[in-house]
């Protein structure tokens, strides 16, 4: 038998031939990672980068590929919908299941709880009930020369950042805050709106809208100057509250999300039920009611006129665009948890949520200097909204018009609104 010949032993390490294998390793290692990153360089060069003009940067490109294409599927101006009434049942129910808050009905149980003698009006202080465990304050202005029933205007008030008070924002009174009186210089031309609407012969109610005013949030180690809101607090400790009160938005808005509903739910509802409260009134005429705001006040005037056919004529002032407008960049500034209904925008645009009204009067104004919103949205939905009010036959009761504004409701807006106002209500 031959004997098998035996391998070759295998050449014994040492540490030169190891620091040599490391060395050509790492080289090698070296010069991939040099010739892969130049190439990428090369690349990155070769194809300049895309700029997208947008607020959320290079994710909107997949976030605008997600919205709707075309005409709105709700909008009043699809060929499908002929008749006003059955396309309002429909996409107002789509709009009030979106909101995901649908409070049980209660009966208001109003109570007067203050009547100030104010020269030609009173000022009542009034709590009412909006679901069976929320109670609302509110101010009701009454007119002295007055028929035996009144026409009624909800009055409703705005964001602008100002969080401390709510309805005081709109109804100037005797003693108040300084801050209050600045306040309604800069956006309505140092007027009460409310109270120049008393004095046209109107019953005006005003809510604070939840998380404003006596609704406002307050912590459990929050000052007492906070919670008292003394009429000689410093304006640097107001802007530390609305400041705290602005950062705290999405927190809120998140809570409310994970309970179940939405923050508009309960601003819209509050302002239904505002009007179940006035009908309570004897000396309201419940067939002449109005409603009037800016900004959030225009949002919530706007939604208040597209839910409830109990108004007679809806004036929105400063609040109004077409959402593929805002998409892009404007939605930092618009669009907070306070207004977000999730879902809606896959169904009606915002002038088709205004076209609700219909055929309800409605006065649209907005300002060109207005930075919250695109102008080219403004426009776009200014055309849509004229253009549903036309096919419903209602042309004559919309008018929309643009000041060279910014976002306010100043003197002039004012003389038409309560022009709009008395033509209608």
């Amino acid at each position: 038998m031959l004997n098998a010949q035996a391998p070759n032993p295998a050449p014994r390490a040492n540490r030169r031939s190891f620091l040599r294998a490391t060395a050509a390793i790492g080289v090698a290692s070296w010069l991939g990672s040099h010739f892969r990153s130049s190439a990428a360089e090369a690349d990155a060069r070769a194809t300049p980068r895309q700029l997208t003009g947008s607020s959320v940067g290079s994710l909107y490109p997949f976030i605008q590929s997600q919205a709707v294409k075309g005409e709105f599927p709700l909008s009043f101006l699809n060929s499908r919908f002929r008749s006003v009434r059955a396309w309002k049942k429909q996409a107002r129910a789509k709009l009030l299941d979106l909101l995901h808050y649908a409070p049980a009905q209660t009966e208001p149980k109003p109570e007067k709880v203050e009547r100030q003698d104010c020269g030609d009006y009173f000022r009542e202080k009034v709590f009412f009930n909006t679901t069976p465990d929320v109670r609302v304050p509110a101010f009701v202005l009454v007119p002295k020369k007055m028929p035996k029933r009144a026409p009624a205007i909800v009055a409703l008030h705005d964001h602008g950042g100002f969080y401390l008070w709510g309805k005081e924002k709109i109804v100037g009174i005797d003693g108040e805050n300084p801050a209050l009186a600045d306040f309604r210089r800069q956006y309505y031309g140092g007027r009460s709106i409310a109270i120049e609407l008393v004095r046209q012969g109107y019953i005006v109610v005003i809510i604070d809208m939840f998380y404003w005013g006596e609704r406002r949030m307050l912590l459990d180690d929050d000052p007492e100057d906070w919670r008292a809101r003394p009429a000689n607090l410093s304006r640097e400790r107001i802007q530390a509250f609305n400041r705290r009160a602005g950062q705290s938005e999405q927190l809120v808005g998140r809570t409310i999300y994970a309970a179940g509903f939405t923050w508009p739910g309960v601003m819209f509802w509050d302002d239904i039920r505002t009007i179940d409260y006035l009908l309570t009134r004897p000396d309201v005429d419940p067939r002449r009611i109005g409603c009037v705001g800016l900004s959030v006040g225009g949002l919530r005037s706007c939604h208040l006129a597209a839910l409830d056919d109990r108004i007679r004529a809806a004036v929105v002032v400063g609040w109004m665009t077409s959402f593929p407008w805002q998409l892009k960049k404007q939605i930092e500034n618009t669009i907070g948890h306070t207004k977000v209904v999730p879902g809606l925008y896959q169904h009606l645009d915002y002038p088709d949520v205004a076209s609700l009204a219909m055929p309800t009067p409605l006065l649209v104004i907005n300002g060109s200097r207005d930075t919250l919103f695109d102008p080219e949205g403004v426009k776009a939905s200014f055309e849509k909204l004229r253009s549903c009010y036309a096919k419903a036959g209602a042309q004559d009761h919309c008018r929309t018009r643009l000041y060279d504004t910014p976002h306010e409701f100043n003197l002039e807006m004012q003389t038409e609104a309560w022009e709009w106002l008395k033509s209608w209500v």
